[in-house]
């Protein structure tokens, strides 16, 4: 067992793949289902990672929370049991929460960036270096304050109920189920990082990462780079 056995975990779930997912345009607030690509995705790492003995059991969890954005509904349904999801639904244990949807892009919705660059550019805006949605924001969109503010509200949330289980005391294991970019900036927020902060991080469609702590200390959030998997019996 590794020294930190036993300390709760967040995972990170990514949603399938989606037509603007694949195309590289940005989707915030427009309801897209996942391709028949994006489904397979989510059943591949559900059926790997998903379930009883599994990185993620159901038994170990102490709340599921879900962007309220179709794809990411989808992909817990896709991920998880049906007789999970009921158990884990019964339990008060699922829910859906506005601080887990995607950036909200405003005007770049539907854009790739090389468009969104062209765009600002016509604002008169960028003139000394390109935009950075870390550093810049969105226009009629999220800044990337306000995004650290929802995303620091569920932090505080989640390390309320794991700080009492830093050995394994109950079950205190999360999951997220959202987006690429809501993702990334969680993991950055999870070590304390600004937005700003050049801290390059990818999340591929369907997949799962790993947070934690340090030390079995709630004062030492640590980033997972490599997880060990359960042994199989």
């Amino acid at each position: 067992m590794g020294k930190d056995a036993g300390t709760p975990r967040v995972f990170l779930y990514r949603h399938g793949q989606t037509v603007w997912s694949e195309s590289g345009q940005y989707t915030g607030l427009t309801e897209l289902d996942l391709t028949k690509n994006g489904q397979q995705q989510v059943e591949a790492s559900g059926k790997m990672i998903v379930g009883a003995g599994k990185l993620i059991d159901p038994s170990n969890l102490a709340h599921v929370y879900i962007s309220p954005r179709n794809r990411a509904k989808q992909t817990f349904d896709i991920a998880f049991a049906d007789a999970d999801k009921q158990a884990l639904k019964e339990a008060g244990k699922v829910s859906e929460t506005d601080r887990l949807m995607e950036w909200t892009y405003g005007q770049y919705e539907g854009l790739l960036t090389k468009e969104i660059r062209a765009l600002r550019k016509s604002h008169g805006l960028d003139a000394e270096r390109p935009w950075d949605i870390w550093r810049d924001g969105c226009e009629d969109g999220e800044s990337p304050q306000q995004v650290t503010e929802r995303i620091d509200d569920l932090i505080a949330e989640i390390r309320s109920f794991q700080k009492d289980s830093m050995h394994g005391e109950k079950p205190a294991d999360v999951v997220l189920v959202a987006h690429g970019h809501l993702l990334r900036a969680f993991t950055k927020r999870w070590l304390g990082y600004p937005m700003e902060f050049p801290l390059s991080l990818m999340l591929d469609p369907g997949a799962v990462g790993v947070l934690s702590y340090q030390h079995h200390n709630v004062e030492e959030p640590a980033l997972m780079v490599g997880y060990g998997f359960p042994v199989q019996q």
